[in-house]
This record gives C-alpha cells, structure tokens and sequence, in this order.
C-alpha cells in the first residue's frame, strides 16, 4: 500500500509518480495486464492481418501470446541489446517469424505509413520522465509517421497526468481521435491484485485532421464511449477513476469504522449526479450475526439531511441498529427521476459488490433496506438564482412522518436545508393536524395541481427556533403584570419567514425588524413559505452590521434582538453566524439596543472548540448573565444573554423562575393568534428544561 497515493489529487502530482516508479521493482510490467486481461481491448482495435509496430518490447510476453493467437506480422523493437538478443534466443525454435530488432523508438528505419498499428506497453510511461518529456514527444512523432491513414496507436498505461495530457494534447493537435479505456479489476479479485486501474489509449489516425477534437472515454473492454469537449475533462474522468480502484482496494481489503469512504454515481448520459455512496463499518467487538456481511440503505428522499444519515455519528448509530459488518448509505439527488425501489436496486447491484467487506461469500445475497420500503418523494416546486447566495430551490418533501415540508436549499452547500416549514392542506383545520399528528401515515403525495398547500405557520421545523421564541419567556412575556406591554423584536436573518411568522402571529402585543441582507430570500419567503409582512412585522433590506450600527446613532431600543444568520465562509470553524457578528464592538451596540430588561438571543453553530470558546469570552464580557442550550444531534446552540440585576446568575435561582415564566409563555402563545387560524406546536416548558448558565 506505500504505493498507494494519500489523496486523489496526488494522481496529478508528478513526485508521487516519480516515487512510484522508482519502488515499483522488476515486476512491474505485470501491473499492466497480461495477455488475458488486455486481448479484449486489443483484438478491438488491433487486426490478425495487421501489420503491427510493438514500441519498446522489452521482455514482456504480450508479443509472443499474440503471435500464438494469430497476429504473424509484429515487428518487435527495444533500446537494449540485451533485451533484443534474449527474446530472439527465446523465440527462435517456437516462433520463427516473430522478429525483435534493437531500433530507437524516436528515430525508425521504416517508411511512412508502413504499419496499421503500434503497441506501446508501458514505454510511453517509461519515457515521459526523461528530458521533461521531450523523449515521449519524439517517440509519439515517429509513432504517426510510421502510421498509415486508419492506423492506429494503441497504449496501454497507468494514465500519470503528465504523460496522459502529453500524448492526448499531442494527438488532439494533430486532429486524431483520442479514446480511452479503464480497464477495472473484476469484482473479488482485489485481494491480490494491484489498486491501480490500466488505461488503453487508443488514437486513430484521419486523412483530413479532425476539425472539432473527439475525445471518448469508455469503462472496461466493451463500455459505451462517454463523449468529451476537452481534454482537462478527460483528465478529471481518470482522476475518478484512479481514486474510486484505490477506494475499492481499501474496502474489500479491510474495515474501519471511524473512516469516512464515499463515492458520488453519475448519470451516464447527463454526468449529473445521481447517488452517493457513503460507507459505513460496524465497530470493533460488534456482536454482528455470521452471515450480516453487507447490506445496502436506501435513504428516503428528502431525509439526506436527517442528522442519522448525515452525520458521522448519526449514521454509525444507523450501522448499529442494521447490525451488518458493512452498510453503504445511499443519498439520491435532486433533478433525477426515480421509478421505484425495485428499479434503484437494479441500477445499483451490478456495482455494489465492489464495496463488499473483505471475506465475504461471492454468492451472498445483499439487502436493500429503506424506511417503510419506498423511495420518499421529492418535488421541485421553485428554482432561481441569487447573486449573494448562488443557485437555490424551494421544494416539497414527505417526512419520514409522513407530513409534508416545504424546504429552501442553496445547491452551493446542497445538503444544508436553509429553511423548512411544515405544509398542510387548505381545507384541514388546525384542530385536525394537532389531533393527528401523532397518527399520521405516510399517504400518497399530493400534487400542486390537484391539492391547495399552504404554510402551517404555528409549527417550527428548525429547533433551534423553537428554542428562540422560548427564549421570550426571561421578558415575562404573558405574566399579569407584563399583560398589554409591546414587545419588540430585531431579528437578523430572514431565511424562509417562519421565525418572524411565529413571533408575529403568536406572540402579544409583538412588533418584528427583520434585516435581511439577499433580496431574493425576502421575494421566495414571501412567495413560498407563508411570510405576510405588515404593520407589526416589517423587512429592511440590507447589511445587519451597518443596520445595528444606524439604529443606535438613532437611540432605538429592542426588547429582543436575534442574530439567525448564517456565515457564507466556509474555512472559518463557525457557520453561524458570520465572525463580525459576534466581534466586541458590535455586542456592545447590541446591549446598547436593549431595553433594561431585554434579551440577546444568539443562534451559534461553531465546530472549533477554540474558536467557542473565544466567542463565549467576548459575550460573557458584554452580557453577565448567558444561559445555553444545545440542540440535540445539531451543532447549533442558542445562547440567551441579559444585561440583567444577576451579575452572577447562579442555576438554583434563574432556573426555577424561569419555569413559571416559561408556562405563562405557553399560555399566551396558545391564546393570543393575532390574524391566524393555526396553533402553536411548542412546549416552552420543555425547551427550557435543559438549559446550562455559561
């Protein structure tokens, strides 16, 4: 495995290839193929009655089994003497008419057009190192003079980046057409095999250069040819396929249930993505029953962001519960059509078996396991583009619950939903969802056509907003004495509307500053997820920093302000929200903006323990008093921050008030439904039950 490359893009890297060849030892021409591996392609495009160049023989003894199918006209020709004078010793009695010549492959002695094909085994690879290609180039010059029109040059090689893109660029200049085959090892034989998958280059040469450059790529010996605009294409399709046989010679070679191995299926018309493949292995001592080898789960659509199949400990759980020594987790994508499990298991079994666990049987069976055993069901209702966030689609999906969700995805960051809401018919009363909720059935799904959908304003898909507008109750929001004082609000960040939706509808005497930065996000929350600006719930648009920083020149005061922004660079260790956000200048406008009594709700989602813990310093020294709460199976944490009496809140105090305060809040959400027919789907008590003081 030293061979082996760290990284797929070390393929490109000449160093790595420089390495290899120098470990590579006596034996590496095996690497290339042998007779049996390689005649299929071979006897393609090369002809019995052809008269054939073998460039750079060496001792391999691919000419001699050819000349013992039939092939009678090879002219053998090598730089070492040695060489020559071994294989003609070798051949004398057995093979008379098959000649080896000691011929420098960059100068010949034959006429133009004298030969129908040349066979290069592994001698291009071998000279591209030299003189920084220059040797290669002259090889490939005398290749195309000895050629006659319709010849062909056929190479087999490892494909190392430079010497592909060297002989594809030379060809494609000269107006050939380029074709490359992978050959794969056949499923089962990795144990003893070599990881790196063989190429056969095959350039055919026209009377008239060919205007437009065809360059085809094939899987295997009969594979249909994928057509390609350009050679940086070509490249890429090699990169795949070098790094998905050195993935394969891991997995069927051994197990590790801490790796993260995952493969991403194209279509093979489109090249869009249709499946990725995660692998995951069982742990060590994992009492798993003999004959659980291997099974395969298929992933509803719509669920792909489910924190089971997700994240790296939600689909280790996945393993466990399935009790298999490997499960390949299978994601389908947007923008494909899918018949029916059926139809998916016959798509994917010619391939899964080269993600096997080493030792298992060749003829096991393999499961295909999925939730309530259907596909889930997906619709893209909306799509558009952003100039800040990208590409984006709203669609509809069914819940593993069998409800209805209505979600917004930016395809730059395709497996973050970011926003969801729940979705009910128009002529199903609130009443009925509630009394249902616990009962639903995944029924068929409906189409916009023949059923109205609307929003379900009074349901919060997103946690980590449930526990925002829990955060009210530190106000004494819906306590006697606070009955009929405003509350304001400033949130930061739109998304889909739903959290300013909720405040606006639910919570009393509320008025709502959302400041959201894309226009487009206001324009799709408006026209897809249900949010109704008015007098009480208004949008600027603009930049959250520059907004804070105008409405305290203006001395504005805000009961409540929420930061639910989402940070769009991706280096940093904290998507949410963006660093300047939580800076100490502008924590301290935002104490500047509260009230006496006022809240500071953070929406924080940071992976770098550091980087949190200098974010929690910064906010401590601005707010005394912070209470958390983490998120189940999420990153995200909601931080409740007060400039209050308790300088130093200790949680035998806060706590226990904040539990009646948290009733009071419940009750005035559920009796207050300011201009809506829906009711909350909150328990403010229980999301106040786990909270932490920082």
């Amino acid at each position: 495995m030293s061979l082996l490359p760290r990284t797929a893009e070390e393929f490109s890297s000449a160093e790595y290839w420089e390495r290899f060849f120098k470990k590579r030892g006596e034996k590496a021409f095996e690497w290339y193929g042998d007779y049996n591996k390689l005649c299929g392609v071979l006897h393609k495009y090369i002809k019995v009655q052809d008269k054939v160049l073998v460039v750079g023989c060496g001792n391999s003894e691919l000419s001699e089994q050819l000349y013992d199918v039939g092939y009678k006209h090879l002219t053998n020709i090598d730089i070492s003497e040695t060489v020559v004078t071994h294989m003609n010793q070798r051949n004398a009695e057995r093979r008379p008419g098959l000649t080896f010549q000691q011929v420098d492959a960059t100068q010949t002695p034959y006429e133009d057009a004298s030969y129908q094909a040349a066979l290069d085994k592994g001698t291009l690879d071998a000279m591209a190192s030299e003189e920084e290609g220059a040797l290669a180039k002259k090889m490939l010059t005398e290749v195309g003079r000895v050629l006659s029109i319709g010849g062909r040059y056929v190479c087999v090689t490892l494909a190392q980046e430079s010497v592909i893109k060297l002989a594809v660029e030379h060809f494609v200049q000269l107006g050939w057409a380029v074709r490359l085959h992978c050959l794969q090892e056949e499923s089962g034989k990795e144990e003893d095999s070599f990881a790196l998958p063989v190429f056969v280059l095959v350039c055919t040469k026209f009377r008239q250069p060919m205007p437009t450059p065809i360059l085809e790529m094939c899987l295997g010996e009969d594979g249909a040819p994928t057509r390609l605009t350009q050679v940086s294409e070509l490249l890429s399709a090699v990169r795949e396929h070098q790094a998905y046989s050195v993935l394969r010679k891991r997995l069927r070679t051994g197990t590790d249930a801490s790796s993260k191995l995952s493969l991403t299926l194209c279509h093979a018309k489109t090249g869009l993505p249709r499946y990725t493949l995660t692998v995951q292995d069982c742990s060590p001592g994992a009492k798993v029953p003999r004959s659980n080898h291997f099974a395969i789960f298929i992933v509803p659509q719509g669920s792909e962001t489910a924190w089971l199949y997700s994240s790296s400990e939600g689909r280790k759980q996945l393993a466990a519960s399935a009790n298999f020594r490997r499960l390949v987790i299978v994601a389908m994508h947007r923008n494909q059509e899918y018949t029916d499990m059926q139809a998916v298991q016959s798509e994917l079994s010619p391939m899964v078996m080269d993600l096997a666990p080493p030792g298992m049987p060749a003829n096991q069976q393999v499961p295909f396991l999925s939730v309530g055993g259907d596909l889930g069901w997906r619709e893209e209702v909306s799509r558009g583009v952003s100039e800040l966030s990208g590409e984006y689609c709203v669609e509809n999906v069914k819940g593993e619950d069998g409800q209805l969700y209505r979600r917004l995805v930016f395809l730059s960051n395709a497996a973050l939903v970011q926003s969801e809401s729940r979705l009910v018919s128009s002529n199903t009363t609130s009443s009925q969802k509630k009394k249902n909720k616990k009962k639903a059935k995944p029924a068929a799904p409906p189409t916009t056509s023949s059923t109205s959908l609307s929003v379900d304003s009074g349901f919060l898909c997103c946690a980590h907003h449930e526990v925002m507008v829990a955060g009210l109750a530190m106000l004494g929001v819906g306590t006697p004495e606070r009955k009929d004082v405003p509350v304001s609000v400033l949130l930061v960040g739109l998304g889909g509307g739903g959290l300013p939706q909720f405040l606006r509808d639910f919570v009393p005497d509320v008025t709502v500053e959302v400041v959201e930065l894309d226009p487009v996000v206001l324009k799709v929350a408006k026209e897809w997820f249900g949010f109704r600006p008015d007098d009480r719930l208004t949008v600027t648009l603009g930049d959250g920093l520059e907004r804070i920083c105008a409405q305290e020149k203006e001395g504005c005061l805000f009961d409540v302000i929420m930061f639910d922004v989402d940070n769009k660079d991706s280096t940093v260790g904290m998507s949410c929200p963006p660093a300047a956000f939580v800076e100490t200048a502008i924590l301290q406008k935002v104490c500047s903006l509260l009230t006496p009594r006022g809240v500071f709700i953070l929406n924080l989602v940071c992976r770098d323990p550091v980087l949190r813990k200098s974010v929690l310093q910064r906010v401590s020294a601005v707010f005394p008093c912070i209470l958390s709460r983490k998120i189940e199976g999420e990153v995200n944490e909601v931080l409740l921050c007060s400039h209050g009496e308790n300088k130093t809140p200790d949680a035998a105090r806060v706590l226990p008030s904040l539990n009646q305060a948290a009733m009071n809040l419940q009750s005035a959400l559920c009796s207050n439904r300011s201009g809506t027919n829906r009711s909350p789907h909150i328990d403010i008590v229980e999301l106040l039950k786990d909270l932490k003081v920082e």
